[in-house]
C-alpha cells in the first residue's frame, strides 16, 4: 500500500509542474498568460458543461478524464502553439517519451489506463477523443475573443488561417459549437 501510494503522489508531485508551463493563449481578461494546468481545468469544465452539443453521444467523465490529463505531456515537452510558425518534426515523439515518463510515475494499473487515454486522445478516432480534441480547439478562440484577440494579434493570424487550422477540428465532432462560434470569429476579423 505504502508503495502504490508513493508513486501516486510522485505522479501528483510531478503534475503540479504543469502550473508552470505558460501557454501562449492569454485568460480572458487579457491580463497574464494563461498555464496549461488552467487550461486542462478549463477544458474539463468545457466537457462538464458543453457535452451535449457533441454530434454522437460521448462519455462526458472519460471525455474530462482525457481532458485533465492531455496536457501533462507539456512538462516535458512545452507548449506548440498552432499558430506560432512551422510544427516542431520530432514534437509527436517527445510528447509521446514524456507521456510515457510522466504516467509511468503512476503504479502499473493506472499508468497502463493513463497512457491508454492519452494514446486515444492523440489519435483522435473514437468519438469521446474527437470531442475533447473539438473542445481543446474551441476553448482558445473564445479566451481570444474576449481579450480582443490575444495570439490571433501577436501572430498576425488572418481568418483564413484560422479556418484552416481550428474550424476542421471543431467541426468534426462539435458542429453546433462550431456554428456557434464561427460568427463571431468572422465578425472579428471583419473589423
Amino acid at each position: 500500500m505504502s508503495d502504490r501510494l508513493d508513486r501516486q503522489m510522485a505522479f501528483l508531485s510531478e503534475a503540479d509542474r504543469l502550473k508552470g508551463v505558460l501557454r501562449a493563449s492569454r485568460i480572458g481578461d487579457g491580463t497574464r498568460r494563461e498555464n496549461s494546468a488552467e487550461h486542462s481545468w478549463h477544458l474539463a469544465l468545457y466537457a462538464l458543461i458543453l457535452s451535449e452539443h457533441a454530434e454522437t453521444e460521448v462519455d462526458r467523465d472519460r471525455v474530462i478524464r482525457m481532458l485533465l490529463i492531455h496536457d501533462l505531456v507539456e512538462i516535458d515537452a512545452g507548449d506548440a502553439p498552432i499558430f506560432a510558425g512551422a510544427p516542431d518534426p520530432g514534437l509527436a515523439e517527445k510528447e509521446e517519451a514524456a507521456a510515457k515518463r510522466i504516467f509511468g510515475l503512476l503504479p502499473p494499473d493506472q499508468a497502463e489506463e493513463a497512457l491508454a487515454l492519452w494514446l486515444e486522445f492523440e489519435a483522435a478516432e473514437s468519438a469521446d477523443a474527437r470531442f475533447a480534441k473539438s473542445l481543446d480547439r474551441f476553448q482558445p478562440p473564445n479566451q481570444n475573443l474576449a481579450n480582443g484577440g490575444g495570439t490571433w494579434v501577436e501572430y498576425g493570424v488572418t481568418h483564413a488561417l484560422f479556418l484552416e487550422k481550428v474550424a476542421p477540428k471543431i467541426n468534426r465532432a462539435a458542429p453546433a459549437l462550431w456554428d456557434w462560434l464561427a460568427p463571431r470569429v468572422a465578425a472579428f476579423f471583419a473589423r
